[in-house]
């Protein structure tokens, strides 16, 4: 098990930590047989054989990514963001659970803001 974490921006600290984001509650872990991560109070779950892709994508916008989890309107995203400079984004073959302990919203992608986003890629593309 490999486990990422995340980076803070300085501006972003007081925002996640208003919602129990620290460093000690965000990272995300990849094995041989899942991805997990935990963003303070939320977490995602899923094997690796649903990872689709996973790209490097980032600047983001601060009123966008700030704080809590944040759900995308427009495809049903979640981010789980700590800067708005780089981050990893990871589609799935099925949506997951995320941002709602009901299970009732599912997100077909994630993006996570991890301090080191090609090893986090290189540890997905391993098989």
């Amino acid at each position: 098990m490999t486990r990422f974490p995340f980076r803070f921006d300085p501006t972003y600290r007081l925002p996640a930590l208003v919602f129990g984001i620290v460093p000690a509650t965000a990272w995300v872990e990849v094995d041989d047989q899942e991805l997990r991560a935990r963003f303070g109070p939320w977490s995602l779950r899923t094997p690796r054989s649903n990872i689709s892709s996973a790209t490097e994508t980032g600047g983001f916008s601060f009123v966008k990514t700030a704080g809590p989890a944040h759900l995308s309107f427009t495809d049903r995203g979640v981010t789980f963001a700590t800067n708005g400079a780089r981050a990893v984004c990871v589609q799935f073959h099925s949506p997951v659970r995320a941002i709602d302990p009901t299970g009732r919203i599912r997100h077909p992608g994630a993006t996570f803001t991890v301090a080191d986003p090609p090893a986090l890629l290189a540890a997905l593309e391993e098989r």
